[in-house]
């Protein structure tokens, strides 16, 4: 089944761009363009991406708050990556505590966009997880703020590995468990967490001091 992606940038060369590689992929199909973030409910709801690409910075409505309004509006938000030329920007980290499940650097790479979309779809691995911790880790205080939450235990080592870029696989070979599973306490750790996504928690982790820079 093909991968439906709606692109969001104010300039037409990158939307050219990411059409021309997203196009060529045979699993992956963009549904259609706006040049700006006012556009996206209205195209969300016609087109019903399954992914969107958006630019963090645009003149009228930014990536920030069409990513906030997609979450707070849409019963079921298509995955957000952001797209941005510096990825140690804080609009960047704005737009993940929005709810945006990943980035993508402009200079990307075709097959790293390509892999990007299919990371976010599948919702097993963390995105671009060394630039995230980076971004979250200016943001972290001191303290552990998910003592109220209850995780267990192992579902506390479980987020720690998310936090660190581990995919689900990865989880299972590091705790010697079933990948089914590491795919329950991840779940499960969502679920506590509130959070949408794998990145979502990672955010959530930081932010609460549960996760430091140090690790």
């Amino acid at each position: 089944m093909s991968t439906g992606v709606l692109l969001v940038d104010d300039e037409p060369l990158i939307r050219a761009g990411l059409r021309a590689i997203i196009d060529s992929e045979d699993d992956l199909n963009v549904l259609g363009e706006a040049a700006d973030g006012a556009e996206v409910p209205g195209l969300v709801a016609r087109l019903r991406p399954d992914v969107v690409l958006m630019d963090v910075r645009m003149p009228a409505v930014d990536g920030i708050r069409a990513t906030t309004h997609l979450m707070s509006t849409v019963d079921s938000p298509p995955k957000v990556i952001v797209v941005t030329t510096f990825e140690n920007d804080d609009y960047v980290y704005d737009a993940l505590v929005a709810g945006a499940s990943g980035f993508l650097l402009k200079r990307a790479r075709p097959e790293e966009i390509v892999a990007a979309i299919r990371t976010v779809v599948t919702g097993e691995s963390l995105l671009f997880p060394a630039a995230i911790r980076r971004l979250a880790a200016q943001h972290a205080p001191s303290g552990d703020g998910l003592v109220s939450v209850g995780l267990t235990d192992r579902e506390r080592e479980v987020l720690r590995l998310m936090a660190g870029g581990l995919s689900n696989v990865e989880i299972a070979g590091e705790l010697y468990l079933g990948i089914q599973t590491v795919k329950t306490h991840v779940g499960n750790v969502l679920a506590k967490l509130g959070a949408r996504d794998r990145t979502q928690a990672v955010i959530r982790a930081y932010d609460s001091g549960f996760v430091t820079p140090a690790g």
